[in-house]
């Protein structure tokens, strides 16, 4: 009886949403060789992470296993999926897997950090499919919110897996290739021993609806309005930047689109062929010279992006195009949770300047790239699977749709990131536990959560910061007064003195007390230093800001 084994391990993206990295492993325990899924990001807050540009997921297991990391495959090209594929190829070394259009934004990660664009390989859709050591892989059309999503057919010695992607079943998505319900019952109808699947909406307990059924809505709206329309999206959703752009162009507006990574999506679409028949723009500067009331300006920063167009236009000015009373915004997103503050700032600001604002609280102008619980249900009709292990998605996704899949009579486990799961047997058993965590990109500079960085910027947002002086001459005796510098703190205190003032006046009376063996020592003489200064400010501003003390000995 062999004693190899087929494994599952989440490192991102299983207990969360976004940075999705998924390893699979086939062969004797500790020497399985192994394949990765997807690689992605999520984005920072000023909350949590302040001043961190990318999170990613943490790569230690993966980088010191890489002898046995066989391909890496991208299902799609989301951030959450694609985002970090620059950022660690190097580390990691293997081949990269996907269809056109994903090669296509993979190729331009890697040439932004400087990595081979040649590492990139494109593959066709299924049936063609690709070997990676005791793995044969290939792309099976799934429609979602961007262009040619793939989920992957696994197949594997100890069986066929199906690690679905993000997805939605949507038999009219207007760009990229509709799901094929008869397609995913002829790849099933040979065994599929585990459905890996996406779990973001498992609480939607309506149908997902169809892409095509937004655009007579849009259309009616665009219409409608007398005077500009702006109108915001995820730049990847191809499908819905064309719905816009059509219900534009039947309006009789022209359409201009704004923000790079809208119109670095449409044109990888149009490049790969994935998008055909787009409406004609105009630029920028061409927009100025037209009417107001024939212009339809496609905007980015759907998710309050400070720095995107959407930001830029609510704070008044972007690419020399101004919002004025009576225009209308439309959000056709749906803001991701996390967003929430960014987003109502956008809308309060468009308020202020007599902007009408739309946004998806109506379910008109937006559906989910995701699907449904009924969608849920019906995919794993289709597939019949032995096993459902629940993905993307966090704790409360994964562990409700395993109770979905075990009510329909399907094994499940919840498998958050850094638990490694056997699939080898009747049943999925979760067999250890690697250690996982997340990686920040600070500036340019990856970093790790636990080294101190972040929580020492959070703690001086939160308390201020004092930089405390001190000169000590040959004989450890202080040559002058202490003198401090603040840095996000108040000026004045409860005394009404200067709060530069008392500080000094307390850590100098301090230095005029302290003995030989405190002054001899400058690791008691910071401390003491750094205690003074903190218990003061707290007197004085009701906080204890962080502190650095800087001792200068003259010889």
């Amino acid at each position: 009886m062999s004693s190899d084994r087929l494994i599952y391990l989440p490192l991102g993206g299983a207990g969360e949403i976004g940075m999705n990295a998924y390893v699979y492993g086939y062969g004797p325990q500790g020497k399985e060789r192994l394949i990765l899924v997807d690689l992605g990001v999520t984005f920072s807050d000023m909350e949590t992470t302040p001043g961190v540009d990318l999170i990613f997921p943490d790569m230690t297991w993966l980088m010191e296993n890489k002898d046995r990391l066989e391909a890496i495959y991208i299902t799609h090209g989301h951030e959450d999926h694609i985002g970090a594929i620059g950022q660690f190829w190097e580390k990691l070394g293997a081949p990269v897997y996907a269809r056109a259009f994903t090669a296509n934004l993979a190729r331009h990660k890697m040439r932004d950090q400087g990595q081979p664009e040649e590492a990139i390989t494109t593959v066709s859709a299924w049936p063609e499919t690709t070997e990676a050591g005791p793995f044969t892989v290939g792309f099976l059309p799934i429609s979602h919110s961007i262009p040619e999503s793939g989920a992957l057919v696994i197949d594997t010695p100890a069986g066929r897996v199906i690690h679905t992607g993000d997805f939605k079943l949507d038999e009219t998505p207007v760009v990229g290739e509709a799901f094929d319900p008869d397609l995913w019952a002829s790849v099933a109808s040979k065994g599929v021993k585990a459905l890996v699947c996406d779990s973001t909406n498992v609480f939607s307990r309506a149908a997902g609806r169809s892409e095509v059924t937004v655009g007579p809505e849009i259309e009616k709206l665009v219409s409608s309005a007398p005077h500009m329309v702006v109108a915001t999206t995820f730049a990847s959703n191809v499908a819905r930047v064309k719905t816009l752009a059509e219900a534009g162009e039947r309006a009789g507006r022209s359409i201009c689109l704004m923000g790079r990574a809208m119109r670095r999506m449409i044109e990888a679409a149009i490049e790969t062929g994935v998008l055909k028949d787009f409406p004609t723009v105009v630029s920028p500067e061409d927009a100025r010279a037209i009417p107001r009331e024939n212009l339809m300006l496609l905007v980015t920063g759907s998710q309050g992006e400070r720095r995107a167009a959407s930001a830029q236009l609510a704070r008044g000015k972007h690419n020399g195009m101004v919002l004025k009373e009576g225009d209308l915004f439309l959000f056709s997103s749906k803001t991701i949770p996390g967003n929430e503050k960014g987003v109502f700032r956008i809308i309060n600001q468009l308020s202020e300047m007599g902007v009408d604002v739309v946004d998806d609280s109506s379910g008109l102008y937006h559906v989910s790239g995701h699907a449904n619980r009924p969608d849920l249900e019906r995919m794993q009709d289709i597939v019949n699977p032995q096993m459902v292990i629940p993905m993307h998605g966090e704790h409360r996704h994964l562990r409700e749709h395993a109770k979905l899949s075990e009510a329909k009579g399907r094994q499940s486990v919840v498998a958050v990131n850094g638990t490694m799961v056997d699939l080898t047997g009747n049943e999925p058993k979760v067999t250890e536990f690697v250690e996982t965590g997340r990686t920040y990109l600070d500036g340019s500079v990856k970093i790790g959560a636990m080294d101190g960085v972040v929580r020492d910027r959070i703690r001086m947002a939160l308390n201020g910061h004092v930089i405390i002086n001190v000169v000590l001459d040959e004989d450890d005796e202080p040559l002058g007064e202490a003198w401090v510098e603040l840095m996000g703190l108040p000026e004045t205190g409860r005394s009404f003195a200067s709060l530069v003032d008392v500080l000094e006046a307390d850590l100098t009376q301090f230095l005029g007390r302290a003995g030989a063996k405190t002054l001899a020592d400058d690791d008691k003489l910071e401390e003491n230093l750094r205690r003074i200064a903190r218990n003061s400010a707290k007197d004085e501003i009701g906080k204890k800001p962080e502190a650095t003390v800087i001792i200068s000995r003259l010889s």
